[in-house]
């Protein structure tokens, strides 16, 4: 059972279109998958924003994120830069993925490999409340690491 079920306004280039639409893969995925509409080779340590072809109308009160794909990070080292991207409710631009390749060996993604995942998530905006004190903790102001190691 899932939370919401939103409905999203989706437009294609002519590219994209040779493609089916960003679908769940399976019945618990959180995420869709997007599919390159370009053939892009990426060398090691090159990044590069790979093009969908692909724009979304999100409603207001959400965000999508771009998140990278574990099969291809695992098998070449490829992964998202800037991971999530945030893509807010009032872009109405392409979607790109930027990927970079850690990996040894140049990368070639063709036209419709499925290259990231997008999740959309709902938005919470803070009021802040300005105060010279905060309430304190037993972490306090312990930082990287400070939890321990277990």
């Amino acid at each position: 059972m899932f939370v919401s079920n939103i409905n999203v306004k989706i437009s294609r280039d002519e590219k994209a279109k040779e493609f089916p639409l960003p679908s769940y893969e399976t019945i618990g995925a959180a995420g869709v998958d997007l599919r390159a509409s370009e053939k892009v080779l990426i060398l090691p340590g090159q990044r590069v924003a790979v093009a969908t072809g692909l724009r979304i109308e999100i409603p207001e009160g959400f965000e999508a994120q771009v998140r990278p794909r574990s099969g291809i990070a695992i098998k070449n080292g490829v992964t998202l830069l800037n991971s999530p991207g945030t893509i807010d409710s009032d872009y109405r631009g392409e979607i790109k993925a930027i990927i970079i390749n850690h990996g040894q060996d140049p990368f070639t993604i063709e036209e419709g490999d499925r290259i990231a995942q997008l999740v959309f998530a709902p938005v919470v905006r803070v009021s802040w409340l300005e105060d010279k004190e905060l309430g304190a903790t037993e972490r306090g102001e312990g930082g990287f690491g400070s939890s321990g190691k277990k």
